[in-house]
């Protein structure tokens, strides 16, 4: 790869990236591009690496090895991740603060003015009460919870949003209007970068996938491509096919 080919192209880089956690090899030698505009999903079993990934594409861990580039910045560098928002796995607010204190605060962090009537409206589009705007944390469901923390990351306008399992506690009805509202954010160009175990979700949204597993990346390309690798209809099947397989990986 030359070193500057494609970098207005990609939102994110990935190369050779190595990440260990004492004895616990986490990432090994993971290579990833993702285009701008590209919805994307990165999906692997517990403990394959999804999370300690995004975690150095935010340059909240250091990687051992390797280098991440977004936009075409370093990710150490701090001005790397001004182009994007993100929402960690585990969400949780401060307890104390009411919803409307928590998304002023993050949206004061995003360099952003508040709206209350943008917050209404997207508290609408992800189908949260606005009495969630003036009760404390402590009183909201998990689902509400994650979606407030959904509202605070898509309040503030970026290039990039970074998902680690972004329906976890949604029931039915939650993910059906949390899903809409990503398919809105990448119908507007924004790149979507988010991790699920539910794979319908990912078949659904995202045009490109790849499967982690093992600490590599065992698969790039779309889920139909996957599908067709192993000879099956179902991402689930394809999917366990995959992380079985002892072939080399797979870009498609």
């Amino acid at each position: 790869m030359r070193e500057d080919a494609g970098k207005g192209q990609y939102a994110v880089r990935v190369r050779a990236l190595a990440k260990r956690y004492a004895r616990v090899l986490a990432l090994d030698g993971v290579d990833l591009d993702i285009a701008r505009g590209e919805a994307f999903g990165l999906i692997g079993a517990n403990g394959a690496g999804k999370t300690t990934l995004i975690r150095c594409l935010l340059d909240l861990v250091a990687c051992d090895a390797g280098r991440i580039e977004l936009f075409g910045v370093s990710a150490r560098a701090p001005q790397a991740r001004a182009r994007l928002a993100s929402l960690p796995e585990r969400f949780m607010p401060p307890h104390y603060l009411r919803g409307a204190e928590f998304l002023r605060a993050m949206c004061e962090l995003g360099g952003e003015r508040y709206s209350e009537q943008r917050s209404r409206e997207l508290l609408a589009e992800l189908e949260l009460g606005a009495d969630a705007l003036v009760r404390p944390a402590r009183e909201l469901s998990k689902g509400s919870t994650q979606k407030l923390g959904l509202a605070s990351c898509f309040l503030v306008q970026r290039e990039l949003y970074l998902l680690d399992e972004p329906m976890s506690g949604l029931d039915p009805a939650a993910r059906v209007a949390v899903k809409s509202v990503l398919r809105r954010l990448a119908a507007e160009g924004r790149t979507l970068f988010f991790t699920s175990h539910v794979l319908a979700d990912v078949e659904e949204l995202c045009s490109s996938i790849a499967v982690l597993d093992r600490a590599r990346v065992r698969f790039r390309g779309t889920p139909a491509a996957l599908g067709a690798r192993y000879g099956e209809a179902n991402l689930e099947r394809a999917f366990m096919k995959c992380i079985r397989d002892e072939q080399p990986a797979v870009s498609a």
